[in-house]
Protein backbone atom coordinates (compact mmCIF):
# COMPACT_ATOMS: atom_id res chain seq x y z
CA UNK A 1 0.00 0.00 0.00
CA UNK A 2 1.17 2.95 -1.08
CA UNK A 3 1.57 6.14 1.62
CA UNK A 4 -1.00 7.87 -0.13
CA UNK A 5 -2.95 5.60 -0.09
CA UNK A 6 -2.42 4.66 3.70
CA UNK A 7 -2.96 8.61 4.65
CA UNK A 8 -5.81 8.59 2.63
CA UNK A 9 -7.02 5.26 4.75
CA UNK A 10 -6.44 7.09 7.86
CA UNK A 11 -8.04 10.08 7.55
CA UNK A 12 -11.42 8.17 6.17
CA UNK A 13 -11.14 6.16 9.53
CA UNK A 14 -10.32 9.14 11.80
CA UNK A 15 -13.00 9.87 14.01
CA UNK A 16 -11.81 13.11 15.41
CA UNK A 17 -12.52 15.00 12.26
CA UNK A 18 -16.43 15.75 11.78
CA UNK A 19 -16.92 15.60 7.59
CA UNK A 20 -20.29 15.28 6.41
CA UNK A 21 -19.25 12.04 4.70
CA UNK A 22 -22.10 11.27 2.20
CA UNK A 23 -22.27 7.05 1.05
CA UNK A 24 -22.78 7.45 -2.88
CA UNK A 25 -23.53 4.51 -4.84
CA UNK A 26 -21.01 2.50 -6.67
CA UNK A 27 -19.87 2.67 -9.80
CA UNK A 28 -22.05 -0.06 -11.68
CA UNK A 29 -19.62 -0.49 -15.09
CA UNK A 30 -16.72 -1.94 -13.62
CA UNK A 31 -13.74 -2.75 -16.29
CA UNK A 32 -15.58 -4.08 -19.19
CA UNK A 33 -14.82 -0.83 -21.00
CA UNK A 34 -11.35 -0.97 -20.76
CA UNK A 35 -10.00 -3.82 -22.87
CA UNK A 36 -11.83 -2.53 -26.05
CA UNK A 37 -10.47 -3.59 -29.53
CA UNK A 38 -10.84 -1.39 -32.41
CA UNK A 39 -11.08 -2.84 -35.64
CA UNK A 40 -9.17 -0.45 -38.05
CA UNK A 41 -9.81 -2.15 -40.51
CA UNK A 42 -13.65 -2.79 -40.06
CA UNK A 43 -13.72 1.07 -39.42
CA UNK A 44 -12.21 2.30 -42.62
CA UNK A 45 -14.56 -0.20 -44.53
CA UNK A 46 -17.78 1.69 -43.18
CA UNK A 47 -16.62 4.92 -43.42
CA UNK A 48 -15.99 3.80 -47.54
CA UNK A 49 -19.84 2.56 -46.93
CA UNK A 50 -20.75 5.87 -45.69
CA UNK A 51 -19.30 8.06 -48.05
CA UNK A 52 -21.41 6.11 -50.94
CA UNK A 53 -24.35 6.40 -49.21
CA UNK A 54 -23.76 10.21 -48.61
CA UNK A 55 -23.66 10.87 -52.41
CA UNK A 56 -26.61 9.30 -53.13
CA UNK A 57 -28.66 10.94 -50.16
CA UNK A 58 -26.96 14.34 -51.37
CA UNK A 59 -28.47 13.45 -54.76
CA UNK A 60 -31.82 13.21 -53.58
CA UNK A 61 -31.74 16.06 -51.80
CA UNK A 62 -30.68 18.08 -54.75
CA UNK A 63 -32.87 16.80 -56.94
CA UNK A 64 -36.18 17.78 -54.52
CA UNK A 65 -35.07 21.77 -54.93
CA UNK A 66 -38.24 22.03 -57.11
CA UNK A 67 -40.37 20.74 -54.37
CA UNK A 68 -39.77 22.51 -51.07
CA UNK A 69 -42.23 20.52 -49.01
CA UNK A 70 -40.63 17.04 -50.05
CA UNK A 71 -37.36 18.70 -49.47
CA UNK A 72 -38.30 19.61 -46.14
CA UNK A 73 -39.27 16.57 -45.24
CA UNK A 74 -36.23 14.64 -46.56
CA UNK A 75 -34.35 17.15 -44.15
CA UNK A 76 -36.65 16.67 -41.15
CA UNK A 77 -35.76 13.11 -41.51
CA UNK A 78 -32.23 13.71 -41.97
CA UNK A 79 -31.90 15.83 -38.70
CA UNK A 80 -33.94 13.16 -37.17
CA UNK A 81 -31.82 10.91 -37.70
CA UNK A 82 -28.99 12.99 -36.18
CA UNK A 83 -26.67 12.78 -39.59
CA UNK A 84 -27.61 16.02 -40.93
CA UNK A 85 -23.56 16.67 -39.72
CA UNK A 86 -23.06 15.23 -43.32
CA UNK A 87 -24.88 17.88 -45.28
CA UNK A 88 -24.59 20.71 -43.65
CA UNK A 89 -23.90 23.18 -46.36
CA UNK A 90 -26.51 21.40 -48.81
CA UNK A 91 -29.42 22.01 -45.58
CA UNK A 92 -28.16 25.53 -45.34
CA UNK A 93 -28.42 26.19 -49.08
CA UNK A 94 -31.69 24.28 -49.11
CA UNK A 95 -33.38 26.52 -46.64
CA UNK A 96 -31.83 29.60 -47.67
CA UNK A 97 -33.75 29.41 -50.76
CA UNK A 98 -37.36 27.76 -49.18
CA UNK A 99 -36.75 30.66 -46.77
CA UNK A 100 -36.34 33.41 -49.58
CA UNK A 101 -39.55 31.94 -51.26
CA UNK A 102 -41.68 32.01 -47.96
CA UNK A 103 -44.56 34.33 -48.76
CA UNK A 104 -45.26 31.45 -51.31
CA UNK A 105 -45.16 28.42 -48.76
CA UNK A 106 -47.36 30.25 -46.48
CA UNK A 107 -49.96 29.69 -48.51
CA UNK A 108 -50.28 26.13 -47.36
CA UNK A 109 -53.75 25.44 -45.57
CA UNK A 110 -52.30 22.43 -44.38
CA UNK A 111 -52.10 22.33 -40.38
CA UNK A 112 -49.11 19.78 -41.15
CA UNK A 113 -47.62 21.23 -43.57
CA UNK A 114 -47.40 24.95 -42.02
CA UNK A 115 -46.03 23.39 -38.80
CA UNK A 116 -43.18 21.49 -40.65
CA UNK A 117 -42.46 24.47 -42.44
CA UNK A 118 -42.05 26.88 -39.04
CA UNK A 119 -40.44 24.43 -37.17
CA UNK A 120 -37.64 23.27 -39.74
CA UNK A 121 -36.98 27.08 -40.60
CA UNK A 122 -37.34 28.15 -36.73
CA UNK A 123 -34.95 25.48 -35.38
CA UNK A 124 -32.19 26.54 -37.95
CA UNK A 125 -32.26 30.11 -36.77
CA UNK A 126 -34.53 31.67 -39.43
CA UNK A 127 -37.00 34.79 -38.47
CA UNK A 128 -40.46 32.91 -39.31
CA UNK A 129 -43.32 34.61 -37.98
CA UNK A 130 -45.92 32.77 -35.43
CA UNK A 131 -48.87 34.34 -36.75
CA UNK A 132 -48.87 31.79 -39.14
CA UNK A 133 -50.89 29.65 -37.14
CA UNK A 134 -53.65 31.88 -36.49
CA UNK A 135 -55.52 31.24 -39.31
CA UNK A 136 -56.12 27.43 -37.37
CA UNK A 137 -58.18 28.97 -35.03
CA UNK A 138 -62.00 30.17 -34.85
CA UNK A 139 -64.13 33.23 -34.31
CA UNK A 140 -62.92 33.17 -30.42
CA UNK A 141 -59.48 33.15 -30.88
CA UNK A 142 -59.35 29.23 -29.92
CA UNK A 143 -57.72 26.85 -32.25
CA UNK A 144 -60.71 25.04 -33.95
CA UNK A 145 -61.68 21.93 -32.60
CA UNK A 146 -62.05 20.18 -36.23
CA UNK A 147 -58.28 19.77 -36.09
CA UNK A 148 -58.20 17.00 -33.73
CA UNK A 149 -59.22 14.63 -36.11
CA UNK A 150 -55.53 15.33 -37.88
CA UNK A 151 -53.51 13.72 -35.88
CA UNK A 152 -50.00 13.88 -37.82
CA UNK A 153 -51.15 17.62 -38.24
CA UNK A 154 -51.32 18.14 -34.31
CA UNK A 155 -48.35 16.39 -33.52
CA UNK A 156 -46.27 18.38 -35.82
CA UNK A 157 -47.69 21.69 -34.44
CA UNK A 158 -47.23 20.32 -30.98
CA UNK A 159 -43.23 19.68 -32.20
CA UNK A 160 -42.96 23.58 -33.44
CA UNK A 161 -44.60 25.38 -30.68
CA UNK A 162 -41.86 23.82 -28.26
CA UNK A 163 -39.97 26.81 -30.34
CA UNK A 164 -41.78 29.63 -28.80
CA UNK A 165 -39.75 32.74 -27.57
CA UNK A 166 -41.09 35.01 -24.91
CA UNK A 167 -44.36 36.55 -25.88
CA UNK A 168 -45.87 34.61 -28.66
CA UNK A 169 -49.18 33.59 -27.04
CA UNK A 170 -50.27 31.75 -30.31
CA UNK A 171 -47.32 29.04 -29.63
CA UNK A 172 -48.15 28.85 -25.64
CA UNK A 173 -52.06 27.70 -26.88
CA UNK A 174 -50.63 25.97 -29.26
CA UNK A 175 -48.54 23.77 -27.07
CA UNK A 176 -51.34 23.27 -23.96
CA UNK A 177 -53.92 22.39 -26.71
CA UNK A 178 -51.07 19.83 -28.35
CA UNK A 179 -50.56 18.39 -25.04
CA UNK A 180 -54.16 17.90 -23.56
CA UNK A 181 -55.54 16.50 -26.74
CA UNK A 182 -52.69 14.60 -27.61
CA UNK A 183 -52.76 13.20 -24.61
CA UNK A 184 -56.34 12.42 -24.53
CA UNK A 185 -56.04 10.37 -27.52
CA UNK A 186 -52.86 8.66 -27.64
CA UNK A 187 -54.49 5.34 -26.29
CA UNK A 188 -56.87 5.27 -28.98
CA UNK A 189 -54.13 5.61 -31.81
CA UNK A 190 -53.76 2.39 -33.19
CA UNK A 191 -52.33 2.84 -36.10
CA UNK A 192 -48.10 2.07 -36.34
CA UNK A 193 -45.98 3.99 -36.27
CA UNK A 194 -48.41 6.79 -35.57
CA UNK A 195 -48.79 5.60 -32.34
CA UNK A 196 -45.17 5.11 -31.60
CA UNK A 197 -44.10 8.62 -32.36
CA UNK A 198 -47.36 9.96 -30.53
CA UNK A 199 -46.03 8.80 -27.10
CA UNK A 200 -42.66 9.48 -27.46
CA UNK A 201 -43.12 13.02 -28.32
CA UNK A 202 -45.45 12.73 -25.77
CA UNK A 203 -42.29 11.19 -22.98
CA UNK A 204 -39.73 13.37 -24.70
CA UNK A 205 -39.78 16.24 -26.36
CA UNK A 206 -37.95 16.76 -29.39
CA UNK A 207 -36.41 20.50 -28.47
CA UNK A 208 -34.92 19.31 -25.26
CA UNK A 209 -33.86 15.31 -25.73
CA UNK A 210 -30.23 14.48 -26.41
CA UNK A 211 -30.11 13.98 -30.45
CA UNK A 212 -27.89 10.99 -30.25
CA UNK A 213 -30.36 9.48 -28.33
CA UNK A 214 -33.56 10.27 -29.94
CA UNK A 215 -32.23 9.38 -33.57
CA UNK A 216 -31.72 5.67 -31.98
CA UNK A 217 -35.33 5.76 -31.32
CA UNK A 218 -36.16 7.26 -34.22
CA UNK A 219 -34.53 4.94 -36.54
CA UNK A 220 -36.77 2.06 -35.20
CA UNK A 221 -39.86 3.95 -35.85
CA UNK A 222 -38.86 5.41 -39.48
CA UNK A 223 -37.99 1.27 -40.48
CA UNK A 224 -41.44 0.65 -40.31
CA UNK A 225 -42.77 3.60 -42.22
CA UNK A 226 -44.29 2.63 -45.44
CA UNK A 227 -42.14 5.67 -47.25
CA UNK A 228 -38.92 5.19 -45.59
CA UNK A 229 -35.93 6.07 -47.82
CA UNK A 230 -33.94 2.90 -47.71
CA UNK A 231 -30.54 4.55 -48.48
CA UNK A 232 -30.74 7.05 -45.68
CA UNK A 233 -31.91 4.38 -42.83
CA UNK A 234 -28.95 2.79 -44.07
CA UNK A 235 -26.64 5.51 -43.71
CA UNK A 236 -28.12 6.19 -40.45
CA UNK A 237 -27.48 2.67 -39.20
CA UNK A 238 -24.22 2.41 -40.60
CA UNK A 239 -22.88 5.96 -39.10
CA UNK A 240 -24.13 5.05 -36.09
CA UNK A 241 -22.34 1.25 -35.64
CA UNK A 242 -18.91 3.46 -36.70
CA UNK A 243 -19.35 6.35 -34.58
CA UNK A 244 -20.50 3.81 -32.06
CA UNK A 245 -16.94 1.49 -32.37
CA UNK A 246 -15.18 5.15 -32.30
CA UNK A 247 -16.86 6.19 -29.14
CA UNK A 248 -16.09 2.53 -27.01
CA UNK A 249 -12.76 3.61 -28.08
CA UNK A 250 -12.46 6.59 -26.47
CA UNK A 251 -14.15 5.46 -23.51
CA UNK A 252 -10.88 2.74 -23.34
CA UNK A 253 -8.65 5.03 -23.39
CA UNK A 254 -10.20 7.16 -20.95
CA UNK A 255 -10.99 4.23 -18.47
CA UNK A 256 -7.20 3.61 -18.58
CA UNK A 257 -6.71 7.11 -17.92
CA UNK A 258 -8.74 7.24 -14.91
CA UNK A 259 -7.68 4.09 -13.35
CA UNK A 260 -3.98 4.96 -13.72
CA UNK A 261 -5.02 8.12 -12.07
CA UNK A 262 -5.85 5.82 -9.08
CA UNK A 263 -8.35 9.10 -7.66
CA UNK A 264 -11.33 6.25 -7.09
CA UNK A 265 -9.28 4.51 -4.93
CA UNK A 266 -7.71 7.28 -3.06
CA UNK A 267 -10.66 9.35 -3.01
CA UNK A 268 -13.61 6.92 -1.98
CA UNK A 269 -15.79 9.33 -1.01
CA UNK A 270 -16.32 11.04 -4.59
CA UNK A 271 -18.85 10.19 -6.81
CA UNK A 272 -17.20 7.44 -9.67
CA UNK A 273 -18.49 8.80 -12.92
CA UNK A 274 -16.28 8.62 -15.45
CA UNK A 275 -18.55 6.81 -17.64
CA UNK A 276 -21.24 9.14 -16.92
CA UNK A 277 -19.14 12.35 -17.57
CA UNK A 278 -18.47 11.03 -20.64
CA UNK A 279 -21.92 10.15 -22.02
CA UNK A 280 -22.50 13.74 -21.23
CA UNK A 281 -19.93 14.71 -22.63
CA UNK A 282 -20.78 12.79 -26.36
CA UNK A 283 -24.06 14.19 -26.14
CA UNK A 284 -22.41 17.76 -26.37
CA UNK A 285 -20.23 16.79 -29.28
CA UNK A 286 -20.64 12.98 -30.87
CA UNK A 287 -18.74 13.82 -34.59
CA UNK A 288 -15.45 12.08 -35.25
CA UNK A 289 -13.76 16.14 -36.27
CA UNK A 290 -14.19 16.23 -31.92
CA UNK A 291 -12.58 13.59 -30.43
CA UNK A 292 -9.93 15.24 -28.76
CA UNK A 293 -12.66 18.25 -27.64
CA UNK A 294 -15.30 15.28 -26.75
CA UNK A 295 -12.36 13.55 -24.56
CA UNK A 296 -11.04 16.33 -22.92
CA UNK A 297 -14.61 17.48 -21.79
CA UNK A 298 -15.41 14.22 -20.06
CA UNK A 299 -11.58 14.57 -18.18
CA UNK A 300 -12.79 18.03 -17.03
CA UNK A 301 -16.37 16.68 -16.18
CA UNK A 302 -14.69 13.65 -13.84
CA UNK A 303 -12.67 15.76 -12.41
CA UNK A 304 -14.84 18.28 -11.43
CA UNK A 305 -17.27 15.89 -9.73
CA UNK A 306 -14.73 15.03 -7.79
CA UNK A 307 -14.14 18.38 -6.96
CA UNK A 308 -17.61 18.69 -6.03
CA UNK A 309 -17.41 16.03 -3.27
CA UNK A 310 -14.17 16.98 -2.09
CA UNK A 311 -15.85 20.60 -0.95
CA UNK A 312 -19.27 19.65 -0.21
CA UNK A 313 -18.84 15.78 1.07
CA UNK A 314 -15.32 15.57 2.19
CA UNK A 315 -13.07 18.28 3.18
CA UNK A 316 -12.59 20.32 6.52
CA UNK A 317 -12.74 23.90 5.98
CA UNK A 318 -9.23 24.22 6.51
CA UNK A 319 -8.21 21.70 4.34
CA UNK A 320 -10.58 23.36 1.22
CA UNK A 321 -8.69 26.77 2.32
CA UNK A 322 -5.71 25.44 1.39
CA UNK A 323 -6.55 24.16 -1.78
CA UNK A 324 -8.37 26.63 -2.72
CA UNK A 325 -5.66 28.45 -2.11
CA UNK A 326 -3.06 25.84 -3.77
CA UNK A 327 -5.55 26.02 -7.44
CA UNK A 328 -5.32 29.67 -7.13
CA UNK A 329 -1.35 30.02 -7.23
CA UNK A 330 -1.40 27.28 -10.11
CA UNK A 331 1.92 25.65 -9.20
CA UNK A 332 2.86 22.29 -8.43
CA UNK A 333 5.44 23.06 -5.85
CA UNK A 334 2.29 24.23 -3.73
CA UNK A 335 1.49 20.52 -3.74
CA UNK A 336 3.48 19.79 -0.40
CA UNK A 337 1.73 22.38 1.62
CA UNK A 338 -1.67 20.22 1.25
CA UNK A 339 -3.06 17.54 3.52
CA UNK A 340 -1.54 14.07 1.76
CA UNK A 341 -4.48 12.48 0.52
CA UNK A 342 -5.57 15.70 -1.42
CA UNK A 343 -2.14 16.12 -3.29
CA UNK A 344 -2.83 13.27 -5.83
CA UNK A 345 -6.02 15.07 -6.81
CA UNK A 346 -4.29 18.72 -7.19
CA UNK A 347 -1.57 17.43 -9.16
CA UNK A 348 -4.36 15.91 -11.55
CA UNK A 349 -6.04 19.29 -12.16
CA UNK A 350 -2.95 20.69 -12.93
CA UNK A 351 -2.16 17.61 -15.37
CA UNK A 352 -5.45 17.54 -16.83
CA UNK A 353 -5.11 21.32 -17.54
CA UNK A 354 -1.62 21.04 -18.47
CA UNK A 355 -2.96 18.68 -21.45
CA UNK A 356 -5.03 21.31 -22.82
CA UNK A 357 -2.03 24.18 -22.79
CA UNK A 358 0.15 21.51 -24.69
CA UNK A 359 -2.25 21.22 -26.92
CA UNK A 360 -3.50 24.88 -27.56
CA UNK A 361 0.27 25.77 -27.68
CA UNK A 362 0.73 23.66 -30.35
CA UNK A 363 -2.41 24.91 -32.30
CA UNK A 364 -0.94 28.30 -31.70
CA UNK A 365 -4.16 29.06 -29.47
CA UNK A 366 -2.73 29.35 -25.64
CA UNK A 367 -5.22 31.99 -24.99
CA UNK A 368 -8.06 29.05 -24.92
CA UNK A 369 -6.63 27.43 -21.67
CA UNK A 370 -5.86 30.87 -20.05
CA UNK A 371 -9.92 31.39 -20.70
CA UNK A 372 -10.66 27.89 -18.97
CA UNK A 373 -7.99 28.01 -16.33
CA UNK A 374 -9.01 31.15 -15.19
CA UNK A 375 -12.87 29.87 -15.47
CA UNK A 376 -12.00 26.72 -13.50
CA UNK A 377 -10.00 28.96 -10.89
CA UNK A 378 -13.49 30.95 -10.06
CA UNK A 379 -15.46 27.79 -9.65
CA UNK A 380 -12.81 26.69 -6.70
CA UNK A 381 -13.10 30.17 -5.21
CA UNK A 382 -17.34 29.22 -5.25
CA UNK A 383 -17.48 26.03 -4.27
CA UNK A 384 -15.47 27.76 -1.27
CA UNK A 385 -17.51 30.34 -0.55
CA UNK A 386 -20.40 27.74 -0.43
CA UNK A 387 -18.65 25.74 2.05
CA UNK A 388 -17.64 29.29 4.42
CA UNK A 389 -21.44 29.07 4.15
CA UNK A 390 -22.19 26.17 5.31
CA UNK A 391 -19.42 25.95 8.01
CA UNK A 392 -20.85 29.31 9.60
CA UNK A 393 -24.52 28.05 9.21
CA UNK A 394 -24.96 30.98 6.95
CA UNK A 395 -27.47 31.74 4.76
CA UNK A 396 -26.51 33.87 1.80
CA UNK A 397 -29.13 36.27 0.20
CA UNK A 398 -30.92 36.38 -2.78
CA UNK A 399 -27.65 38.43 -5.10
CA UNK A 400 -25.44 35.89 -3.37
CA UNK A 401 -26.79 32.50 -3.84
CA UNK A 402 -27.32 34.35 -7.49
CA UNK A 403 -23.57 34.76 -7.55
CA UNK A 404 -21.99 32.18 -6.44
CA UNK A 405 -24.54 29.29 -5.96
CA UNK A 406 -26.31 30.56 -9.54
CA UNK A 407 -23.43 31.61 -11.78
CA UNK A 408 -20.25 29.95 -10.51
CA UNK A 409 -20.88 26.69 -8.53
CA UNK A 410 -23.49 25.10 -11.17
CA UNK A 411 -20.85 24.58 -13.26
CA UNK A 412 -21.78 25.99 -16.29
CA UNK A 413 -19.60 28.39 -17.04
CA UNK A 414 -16.58 26.52 -16.03
CA UNK A 415 -17.85 23.74 -18.52
CA UNK A 416 -18.79 25.62 -20.76
CA UNK A 417 -15.35 27.16 -21.46
CA UNK A 418 -14.12 23.63 -21.50
CA UNK A 419 -16.49 22.46 -23.90
CA UNK A 420 -15.09 25.30 -26.40
CA UNK A 421 -11.45 25.02 -25.82
CA UNK A 422 -10.64 21.75 -27.63
CA UNK A 423 -13.13 23.23 -30.79
CA UNK A 424 -12.21 23.57 -34.46
CA UNK A 425 -11.65 26.87 -36.10
CA UNK A 426 -15.03 28.03 -35.57
CA UNK A 427 -14.50 28.88 -31.94
CA UNK A 428 -12.13 32.06 -31.47
CA UNK A 429 -11.53 34.83 -28.70
CA UNK A 430 -15.04 36.47 -29.24
CA UNK A 431 -15.88 33.11 -28.08
CA UNK A 432 -14.42 32.83 -24.97
CA UNK A 433 -15.27 36.94 -23.85
CA UNK A 434 -19.04 35.79 -25.06
CA UNK A 435 -18.82 32.94 -22.41
CA UNK A 436 -17.11 35.61 -20.15
CA UNK A 437 -13.80 34.97 -18.35
CA UNK A 438 -15.82 36.24 -14.88
CA UNK A 439 -19.04 34.53 -14.61
CA UNK A 440 -20.82 37.83 -13.91
CA UNK A 441 -20.12 38.95 -17.32
CA UNK A 442 -21.06 36.17 -19.37
CA UNK A 443 -23.45 36.21 -22.23
CA UNK A 444 -27.13 35.71 -21.30
CA UNK A 445 -27.33 32.29 -23.15
CA UNK A 446 -24.14 31.25 -20.95
CA UNK A 447 -26.21 32.77 -17.44
CA UNK A 448 -29.52 31.11 -18.85
CA UNK A 449 -27.46 27.93 -18.50
CA UNK A 450 -26.04 28.57 -15.34
CA UNK A 451 -29.67 29.32 -14.17
CA UNK A 452 -31.73 26.01 -15.67
CA UNK A 453 -28.33 23.84 -14.54
CA UNK A 454 -29.17 25.24 -10.78
CA UNK A 455 -32.64 25.14 -10.76
CA UNK A 456 -32.73 21.58 -12.09
CA UNK A 457 -30.44 20.37 -9.72
CA UNK A 458 -32.25 21.84 -6.82
CA UNK A 459 -35.67 20.27 -7.61
CA UNK A 460 -34.69 17.05 -8.85
CA UNK A 461 -37.73 14.62 -7.70
CA UNK A 462 -40.41 17.38 -8.98
CA UNK A 463 -40.57 16.51 -12.64
CA UNK A 464 -43.11 19.85 -13.55
CA UNK A 465 -40.23 22.02 -12.64
CA UNK A 466 -37.51 20.71 -14.42
CA UNK A 467 -39.49 20.84 -17.58
CA UNK A 468 -40.68 24.27 -16.86
CA UNK A 469 -37.33 25.10 -16.13
CA UNK A 470 -35.88 23.76 -19.77
CA UNK A 471 -38.79 25.83 -21.55
CA UNK A 472 -37.36 28.95 -19.41
CA UNK A 473 -33.56 28.48 -20.95
CA UNK A 474 -34.74 28.00 -24.24
CA UNK A 475 -37.07 31.46 -23.79
CA UNK A 476 -33.99 32.57 -22.52
CA UNK A 477 -32.55 32.43 -25.62
CA UNK A 478 -31.53 35.94 -27.92
CA UNK A 479 -33.61 35.73 -31.20
CA UNK A 480 -30.63 36.71 -32.66
CA UNK A 481 -26.86 36.34 -31.51
CA UNK A 482 -23.73 36.62 -33.34
CA UNK A 483 -22.31 33.31 -32.23
CA UNK A 484 -21.97 31.00 -34.86
CA UNK A 485 -25.03 28.25 -34.74
CA UNK A 486 -22.24 25.53 -33.93
CA UNK A 487 -21.42 27.11 -30.87
CA UNK A 488 -25.22 27.71 -29.83
CA UNK A 489 -26.04 23.98 -30.11
CA UNK A 490 -22.88 22.70 -27.86
CA UNK A 491 -24.52 24.67 -25.27
CA UNK A 492 -27.91 23.61 -26.05
CA UNK A 493 -26.46 19.96 -26.02
CA UNK A 494 -24.66 20.68 -22.76
CA UNK A 495 -28.17 21.81 -21.55
CA UNK A 496 -30.25 19.45 -22.44
CA UNK A 497 -28.72 16.54 -20.63
CA UNK A 498 -30.32 18.12 -17.69
CA UNK A 499 -33.53 17.09 -18.87
CA UNK A 500 -32.28 13.43 -18.73
CA UNK A 501 -30.19 13.02 -15.74
CA UNK A 502 -32.78 15.43 -13.77
CA UNK A 503 -36.12 14.57 -15.42
CA UNK A 504 -37.22 13.05 -12.24
CA UNK A 505 -34.58 12.39 -9.61
CA UNK A 506 -30.46 13.32 -9.44
CA UNK A 507 -29.32 9.96 -12.14
CA UNK A 508 -25.93 11.16 -11.89
CA UNK A 509 -25.74 10.99 -8.19
CA UNK A 510 -28.25 8.35 -7.76
CA UNK A 511 -27.42 6.71 -11.18
CA UNK A 512 -31.37 6.29 -11.99
CA UNK A 513 -32.43 4.48 -14.82
CA UNK A 514 -32.77 7.26 -17.47
CA UNK A 515 -29.07 7.73 -17.36
CA UNK A 516 -28.13 4.32 -17.44
CA UNK A 517 -30.42 3.61 -19.96
CA UNK A 518 -28.83 6.51 -22.26
CA UNK A 519 -25.08 5.26 -21.06
CA UNK A 520 -26.35 1.71 -22.51
CA UNK A 521 -27.88 3.06 -25.89
CA UNK A 522 -24.38 4.97 -26.17
CA UNK A 523 -21.92 2.57 -25.94
CA UNK A 524 -23.56 -0.96 -25.24
CA UNK A 525 -26.83 -1.91 -27.11
CA UNK A 526 -25.65 -2.13 -31.09
CA UNK A 527 -28.30 -1.46 -33.74
CA UNK A 528 -29.53 -4.43 -35.55
CA UNK A 529 -28.55 -3.87 -39.00
CA UNK A 530 -29.91 -6.97 -41.23
CA UNK A 531 -28.15 -5.33 -44.54
CA UNK A 532 -24.65 -4.70 -43.66
CA UNK A 533 -22.97 -6.92 -46.66
CA UNK A 534 -19.73 -5.83 -46.56
CA UNK A 535 -19.50 -5.57 -50.66
CA UNK A 536 -22.22 -3.56 -51.16
CA UNK A 537 -22.81 -0.11 -49.39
Amino acid sequence: MSAEQASSDDILSNSNVQRPLVDFPSNIWGDQFLNYHFDETAYGRKEKKVQVLKEEVKRKLLRLADDPLMQLKLIDTIQRLDIAYHFEMEIEEALQRIYDDHQHHLQYDNLYNISLFFRILRQDGFNISSDVFNKFKDDNGNFKGSLITDVRGMLELYEAAQLSVRGEEVLDEALDFTTTQLKGIAPSIKQYPLAAQVSRALKQKLRYGIPRLEAKHFMSIYQDMASHNKDLLKLAKIDFDLLQSLHRKEISMLTRWWKDLGLAENMPYARDRLVECYCWSLSVYFEPKYSFARCLLAKVITINTVLDDLYDAFGTLEELMLFTDAINRWDISFMVQLPIYMRKFYKANLDCFKEIEDEMAKRGQAYRSHYTIEAWKSLVRGYFKEAQWCNANYIPTVEEHYEVSVLVTSTCHALISAIFVGMDETVTKETFEWTGKDPKIASKMVKASSIVFRLMDDIVGHKEGSCKSMEGYERSIPETTEMPKPILMRVLNFARVMDVIYIENDDFTNLGTPLTDAVTSFLIDELPNEDDDDDQP
